[in-house]
């Protein structure tokens, strides 16, 4: 790797740990016994695990869709693997080196030699590059926001440029787009909604048997790093996290990441069992914000939306819903502890009050027309302070945290309803907007920046109106001021602090004012495995990826140094 690129990706990565993809209310387990799926896998040969499933699977391997159950990283693989856990360069995948012009403008890829899809055809260059301009051609698929141009110059070389500076966007490109087979992805009538059921990928794994209740992915005997020594692994769909922690008492399941009871106490609770706990994931309540968009319903008031932040007691949540080990979460949605350095002075609360600020959220509800009623709930223009927070059937921890918030809420005036869903159900929601509060958790990019969490979730190119699908900024948010900065922020050397804290500032400062996404607490990513059955897996000393389940790509770079616990 060239000297010019280390430089700029030891900047990227040098400040610590960073959240990841979408990190749901999902639990799971691990076991000494492991399970078969009816097909011929033996409990020696499968790992088994739970990514929070609650219901049955929907057979869905398009990496580029809202609902996919499996694809990215383990099928379909990025050209580098960018690990947000620890200070370390990126991993080759299917790249093997990269390297920028002084400028920024161009980004030069070396695509690696000898790989075929798991049905034989080559893969080169051609299919990178097709790829990148499937991506730009697509806005529905286009999570990024790529705006590059790809070109090919040779079968492992190709060329992508940018009109402006765009250093920031190395690591996406790299790091978190999937590349596709050409020879098959070019007969896709919409690369958007195409559930791809037979996935030909070029990844250590490839889809064994689909069945609703659980799938099994089988090491790909072809891959260019060799067989993977882990030689299956089944997902399962259970009932939700009790179900989870049920079969990790049962030995049933080998992988889960999520709550289990006394959560602290793994390795006692559960011999040849351990546990790990990363915080990175930021919990909010997602709001379909904008009604110009289509959102209806009290959240598209601002004035609602913060006063159920100055609301919360967050002491009491992560206590009753997280088992405190969750965390101070920032209304600017700069990760607190890693991105200390760049969280805006001019923001009104550094971090979000672990306390409630019950006279202010009245406050602000008196000065926004919202009078209180006889029967305690809070009416403007003869509507009522109803609102509903959707949530998937099963995901306990998640499930209490709303309804301790409505316990919260309901002296201020604000009566919340909870709507349990299937996850597939509740994607779709999430999806199109067709919620009016939804809790999850907020993702970061591929390198330690708070940039791309905010381009994923506040740029408003990555938004659509209700009906369509929106990936990823769910709340429908749209600010010019903040398009502006962000836009700026892409263009600007990450290593030029000075031009780009008063970009970090706008972005922040607006977003705490709108708040489309109400901060909630910072998650603790606990996972519990089975150390007795598998060896391999990161540990505090050795975080090589970020240990969840259902993190993409991460996962498929614990799977594939997975193997067998020796005798």
């Amino acid at each position: 790797m060239n000297q010019n690129r280390r430089r700029r990706i030891a900047r990227l990565v040098a400040a610590g740990t960073a959240v990841t993809l979408l990190a749901t209310g999902c639990s799971g387990g691990s076991s000494n016994g492991g399970g078969g799926d009816g097909s011929g896998d033996t409990a020696a040969d499968t790992l088994v695990v739970y990514t929070g499933q609650a219901g049955d699977y929907q057979s869905n391997f398009n990496p580029y869709s809202h609902s996919v159950i499996e694809g990215p990283g383990t099928i379909f693989e990025p050209l580098f693997y960018f690990n947000q856990a620890s200070d370390a360069d990126p991993v080759p995948r299917l790249g093997t080196d990269y390297s920028w012009n002084e400028d920024g403008t161009e980004l030069s890829i070396t695509v690696r030699e000898g790989v075929t899809w798991t049905d034989g055809e080559p893969l080169t260059a051609d299919d990178v590059v097709f790829t990148l301009e499937l991506i730009a051609e697509n806005p529905a698929i286009n999570s990024t926001g790529f705006e590059g141009r790809a070109e090919r110059v040779s079968d492992t070389e190709l060329v992508v440029r940018f009109d402006e500076p765009a250093f920031l966007e190395g690591p996406q490109v790299l790091g978190r787009i999937w590349i596709v087979p050409e020879h098959i992805w070019s007969g896709l009538e919409d690369p958007a909604t195409d559930t791809v059921p037979e996935p030909v990928g070029t990844g250590p794994f490839r889809l064994r048997e689909f069945r609703p209740q659980a799938f099994t992915l089988e090491a790909n005997p072809d891959h260019w790093n060799g067989e993977p020594e882990l030689k299956r692994v089944r997902f399962v769909a259970l009932s939700g996290n009790q179900a989870g922690a049920d079969a990790l008492a049962a030995g049933t399941v080998d992988w889960q990441t999520g709550p289990v009871p006394d959560i602290h106490n793994v390795e006692d609770n559960y011999p040849g069992y351990r546990s790990i706990t990363v915080p990175l994931n930021q919990i909010a309540l997602l709001t379909c914000s904008d009604e110009e968009l289509g959102c209806a319903g009290p959240q598209t008031d601002p004035a609602v939306r913060k006063a159920i932040y100055h609301a919360l007691d967050r002491t009491q949540i992560n206590s009753l819903a997280f088992e405190d080990t969750a965390s101070e979460i920032s209304p600017g949605f700069a990760p607190a502890g890693r991105d200390d350095a760049v969280i805006s002075e001019g923001l009104e609360d550094r971090t979000a009050p672990m306390e409630p600020r019950a006279e202010v959220a009245g406050a602000l509800l008196d000065d926004a027309g919202w009078e209180m009623g006889g029967d305690g709930v809070r009416t403007r223009d003869g509507e009522r302070l109803e609102l509903t927070v959707s949530v998937v059937t099963g995901w306990t921890d998640y499930i209490t945290a709303v309804d301790v918030i409505g316990q919260q809420l309901a002296p201020l005036g604000i009566d919340l309803t909870t709507h349990q869903s299937s996850w597939n159900e509740w994607s779709d929601s999430r999806g199109r907007g067709t919620y009016q509060l939804l809790i999850d958790s907020l993702y970061q990019g591929p390198a330690p920046d708070p940039y791309y969490l905010y381009g994923y979730f506040f740029h408003s190119e990555n938004t659509a109106p209700v009906g369509e699908v929106a990936q990823p900024n769910f709340a429908r948010y749209t600010n010019p001021e903040v398009d502006a900065a962000l836009d700026e922020l892409k263009r600007t050397d990450p290593a030029d602090t000075a031009a780009r804290q008063p970009l970090l500032d706008t972005v922040q400062v607006a977003i705490e004012e709108d708040m489309p996404y109400i901060p909630v607490l910072t998650g603790g990513t606990t996972s519990q495995y089975n150390a007795a059955k598998f060896e391999g897996w990161p540990t505090v000393d050795d975080l090589y990826a970020f240990p969840a389940v259902w993190s993409r790509p991460d996962h498929s770079q614990i799977l594939m140094n997975l193997r067998p616990a020796a005798d």
